[in-house]
């Protein structure tokens, strides 16, 4: 498929992507969050990492303790991601596979999700299944957290929308990657994960994104969600 040979040419060779392996700061913020406002614990967690990359979240919760399952479309970061397990006693699983297909785990079976932008690039359709499936892995009371692009405020978004249109609503061709993205609104997000996960906290964060070496600024949207 189209998609997973964009990002198996970027892990071979990134203009976009970071391959160091630490956590995103915004993953670190949300522990913090579980274990203070939540009262949970992250050790015996059973954690899904959704588009897991070359592992720098899936290795974070791994250290705190979590069994983590990493599901990801590109065998070159999975390869990646691998090579650095076999020298630790971490319990991960990767799994060769896209976001936007049935997951390969049962009913009820994850206390936490984590979508760290890898939803971007789904169809709307494949986004159906994502949300579905990881409503349908996920415990009652379980987490999941969501970092997504946000189109609010975002002048670079704004751009790509309007020069690079993608065929559905609120997306962009990305230029030299050649990925469809999508874009939210507040409204949009609200309406979108509403209809299945109870929404604890959303909070439009600006950073910076790189691209060939040149830095970009974006907003994005973090949340924290619950079943």
């Amino acid at each position: 498929m189209a998609q997973e040979k964009v990002w198996n040419d970027e892990y071979r060779k990134s203009k976009l992507l970071t391959k160091e392996n630490k956590p995103q700061s915004d993953v670190v913020r949300f522990v913090q969050f579980l274990k203070k406002e939540e009262g949970v614990v992250i050790a015996s967690l059973k954690v899904l990492d959704l588009g897991s990359g070359i592992g720098r979240n899936s290795f974070y919760f791994a250290e705190l303790g979590a069994k983590v399952t990493g599901l990801e479309i590109s065998k070159i970061a999975i390869k990646i991601a691998e090579a650095n397990i076999s020298r630790t006693i971490l319990d991960i699983k990767y799994v060769k596979q896209s976001i936007g297909e049935k997951f390969p785990l049962e009913d009820n079976s994850v206390d936490l999700v984590l979508d760290v932008t890898s939803s971007n690039s789904l169809t709307e359709e494949e986004r159906e299944i994502y949300l579905s499936e990881t409503n349908r892995v996920l415990k009652t009371g379980g987490y999941f957290f969501v970092k997504a692009l946000c189109k609010d405020g975002d002048e670079n978004a704004k751009y790509l929308v309007k020069n690079f249109p993608g065929k559905e609503k609120d997306t962009y061709v990305m230029p030299e990657l050649g990925v469809t993205e999508r874009v939210w609104s507040k409204e949009d997000f609200i309406s979108t994960y509403s209809n299945y996960f109870k929404i604890l906290h959303l909070e439009k964060k600006t950073s910076y994104s790189r691209m060939n070496g040149r830095s970009y600024k974006r907003n994005f949207w973090i949340g924290y969600l619950k079943k």
